[in-house]
């Protein structure tokens, strides 16, 4: 079965197109390691919460939009192979290919689909 990796980022708003490139680049090279989808959302209705929040997770600043995105693997094995080549690949490093955000706060995980509807 699929696998999936999900991120939610807190993304300076003015950085909006320059986050969009460095997506694009990042689901070329993915792909390009076995990924079979890479999915970018800009958050639009992202509420802040009282006691937790994709706001509040990422510590979201004014001037800060909350992005979450997921890359979908056909399974566990070629994400963790892809994963390792990604990070030792030339395109993806810092001074090639910075984010345009505050990595810090990037909440990341790996998920087993356990169902689709």
């Amino acid at each position: 079965m699929a696998y999936l990796d999900g991120l939610v980022a807190a993304v300076p708003t003015a950085n909006k197109e320059k986050y969009l490139e460095h997506a694009k680049i990042c689901a070329a090279i993915f792909k390009e390691y076995g990924a079979l989808k890479t999915v970018e959302c800009w958050g639009d209705d992202v509420p802040d919460g009282e006691v937790t929040s994709f706001p509040m997770a990422v510590k979201k600043q004014d001037d800060e939009t909350v992005v979450f995105s997921w890359i979908v693997w056909p399974d566990k094995a070629t994400r963790d192979a892809g994963m390792v080549k990604m990070m030792e690949d030339p395109r993806m490093q810092e001074d090639v290919n910075p984010m345009p955000f505050d990595g810090k706060r990037l909440i990341f995980g790996g998920f087993d689909i356990i169902a689709e509807n």
